[in-house]
């Protein structure tokens, strides 16, 4: 390896981290598959939450080859859509080509025995004010956005829409099975957002359920009883000493190994005095129980 970078001097930073690397692979290869191995654990996508403009950021880190035909494909289906007569600028251009993209594999029946695969689903809450044109306000899950861009969103190709009652996100319908029907899991969604562990912002669509009061004693599979925690912080609940109560229905006290406790509500985290567990409830147990219906 010395011998790779015997003559590297003058060379900038960027050629000389591929000389060592070169040198790496050449020289140490298990070394080498070692750390390319554990780098390709890293890799995700990830889609932010919505702003109040109806955009989302994209963020992930990808395989090189799966990188370079990604950025082939928007770039081929970018200038076909200037060839249709799109004006937009190239990088808007882009954003559009991976939507469509988007859209035309959730066309392919893609699902087990040609089935078709699962479609994503786009939750915009409207009333009947926002469609006759004098409440120019909707929301996608907690951000509110326009009257008009949920108007571009409907006239999309291949966009197809379904009306659906009002969920309540305050009801409770207890069923005795473990296993979470959707309908609760689109109930706690709408309630909680985002997962309750403190100042964490994973949208609940990506989070596991817990059962605040544990099933195997008692805990009703119900969403009075059922909170949004990504997988980090369920294994946080789960196999450390951190704990939450609930105190009323989408409001939870966390109590940290150290004994600090946080609220976290709909209004965000809050820290609150410090404890040393001597007046918290047992975990799970709420302060105040509410009320059947």
């Amino acid at each position: 390896m010395d011998r790779q970078l015997f003559n590297a001097t003058g060379v900038g930073w960027a050629q000389l981290e591929r000389l060592i690397a070169e040198a790496v692979i050449r020289f140490d290869p298990e070394r080498y598959e070692a750390e390319r191995a554990a780098a390709s654990d890293h890799r995700y996508v990830e889609v932010g939450a919505p702003d109040t403009n109806g955009l989302v950021p994209i963020d992930g880190l990808v395989d090189a080859a799966d990188g370079a035909d990604l950025d082939q494909a928007i770039a081929r289906r970018a200038t076909l859509l200037g060839r249709l007569g799109n004006e937009a600028s190239l990088d808007v251009r882009r954003s559009q080509a991976l939507g469509d993209l988007a859209r035309n594999d959730l066309t392919l029946d893609l699902g087990p025995d040609g089935a078709p695969s699962r479609r994503a689903v786009l939750n915009v809450h409207i009333t009947d004010a926002t469609l006759a044109g004098s409440n120019a306000v909707g929301r996608w899950d907690q951000q509110p956005v326009s009257a008009e861009q949920i108007r571009e969103w409907l006239t999309q190709p291949g966009m197809s829409v379904t009306v659906r009652p009002v969920i309540d996100v305050a009801g409770h319908v207890p069923v005795t099975a473990y296993e979470i029907p959707d309908r609760h899991r689109q109930q706690v969604e709408l309630r909680d957002h985002t997962c309750r562990f403190p100042y964490c912002t994973r949208a609940a669509m990506r989070c596991d359920l817990d059962h605040a009061t544990p099933h195997g004693r008692g805990g009703p599979t119900c969403p009075c009883n059922l909170v949004p925690l990504c997988r980090r912080h369920h294994r946080a609940k789960t196999h450390s000493q951190w704990r939450y109560q609930v105190t009323t229905i989408g409001t939870y006290v966390w109590r940290s190994p150290s004994g600090f406790r946080f609220e976290v509500s709909h209004r965000g985290t809050h820290a609150v005095e410090h404890s040393d567990g001597a007046d918290d409830p047992a975990p799970g147990v709420y302060r105040q129980q509410p009320a059947a219906r």
